[in-house]
Formats: structure tokens, C-alpha cells, sequence
């Protein structure tokens, strides 16, 4: 049995898509975050940082994001979405997925937060502009990160981008846009997007005008 907490628009929704497209039985339960229902002991029990997305599979609590990413496409392997270890892309499949949570993350809070830049020597990421810069010529070669080859790597930083362009914490850039493109015209990420405005809507009721 997989248990995956989930509340709409926050980094779950990358995860629910993945789950869709590996075709994993599981079982959703929706956190309100509105309720503030992810400071409840309950779920405090299963995740104490009150994080989502949070899955149990098995009796085992995965939590943080590229983890779960890399647990879930390794524990349905039928859809091919890792690539197994001997495959000379696995190497790079776990190189950005890491990236996205060792450098990508930090750097877009430090440049959000206008925070001085650390000295290199310190930095986890180098610079924004170096990992912006990376990541830009990676998704130049596509259609996806690891080439022609579709992955969880690129639900994880397909739902990313889209994200952090919206906000403007990604500049607008041609190979951005051609790859969010892709992932977005997925019919499963449609989908979960399309539920995810449902959930949204119940979770932000209208306010009265009396």
C-alpha cells in the first residue's frame, strides 16, 4: 500500500503527476494547508516537519522531494521512468535530480531573499547565473534533460520551471519555454493540474461580501 499526503499547488503536485504517470496504485490524502491541517498531530506523526509531499510505502516514510522522486520511479520500474544502474545515463539522471535540491533550490532563495552572494569557496550552487546558465544548456540539447529520453528528472523539473518562471525567479528563456511546453502538454500533468484547481478552490473558499 503507498500513502501520499499531498495539498494543491505546493511541490506535491509534481509528485501526484509522477505517481499518474507510473501508474502506481496508491492512496491520496489531502492535507488543507489553509486548516493549517499539516501542524496536526496526525500528521506530525508521519512527517514532524509537517512537509508535503510525504508518501508511505510499505510502512516506510519517504520525505524530501528528489527523494521521493528517485524512490518512486526505482520501485515501479515497468514505465522505464530511471534509468537502472548499469545504464550509462543513470549517472546523470541522479546528477539533476540532485542538482535540482543541492543548487537549484538554494540559489533561487538566496536571489529571492536578495541575499549577498557567499564567497565561492562556501557556496553550494557557485552562482545563481552559473546554475541558470547550466541548467539553460542542458535543456538546449533536449527534447529533455537526459536527451530524447522522458524521465521523473523531468516531471520533478518540468513542474519546477513552470513555477519559478511564473514568479519570476527564472528569467524567460527559449529552451525554458520549448521544454515546459513539452512536459505541460503532457495529458497526465493536464489532468492533475486541472484536479489541483479543484482542491485549490475547496481549500480557498469564497469570502462573504455581507
Amino acid at each position: 500500500m503507498l500513502t501520499f499526503y499531498h495539498s494543491p499547488w505546493t511541490r506535491a503536485t509534481g509528485v501526484r503527476i509522477l505517481l499518474e504517470e507510473l501508474g502506481a496504485p496508491y492512496q491520496m490524502r489531502v492535507i488543507n494547508r489553509q486548516a493549517g491541517e499539516q501542524r496536526g498531530p496526525e500528521f506530525l506523526k508521519v512527517n514532524p516537519l509537517g512537509k508535503v509531499p510525504t508518501i508511505v510505502h510499505d510502512g516506510a516514510v519517504v520525505t524530501e522531494q528528489v527523494a521521493i522522486y528517485i524512490y518512486l520511479a526505482d520501485a515501479f520500474p515497468e514505465r522505464g521512468l530511471a534509468p537502472p544502474v548499469g545504464d550509462k545515463l543513470r549517472g546523470p539522471y541522479l546528477r539533476w535530480l540532485a542538482f535540482y535540491g543541492s543548487s537549484f533550490e538554494p540559489a533561487l532563495v538566496d536571489y529571492y531573499l536578495k541575499r549577498e552572494p557567499p564567497s565561492l569557496a562556501m557556496s553550494p550552487y557557485g552562482t545563481y547565473e552559473d546554475v541558470i546558465d547550466l541548467l539553460s544548456r542542458q535543456l538546449a540539447t533536449g527534447p529533455y534533460l537526459l536527451g530524447d529520453r522522458f524521465t521523473a528528472a523531468d516531471v520533478l523539473w518540468g513542474t519546477a520551471l513552470t513555477w519559478t518562471t511564473k514568479f519570476e525567479l527564472v528569467p524567460q528563456r527559449p529552451e525554458f519555454a520549448a521544454y515546459m511546453q513539452r512536459i505541460n502538454e503532457r495529458p497526465i500533468v493536464q489532468r492533475v493540474n486541472a484536479e489541483d484547481a479543484e482542491l485549490a478552490a475547496k481549500h480557498h473558499p469564497p469570502t462573504s461580501s455581507a
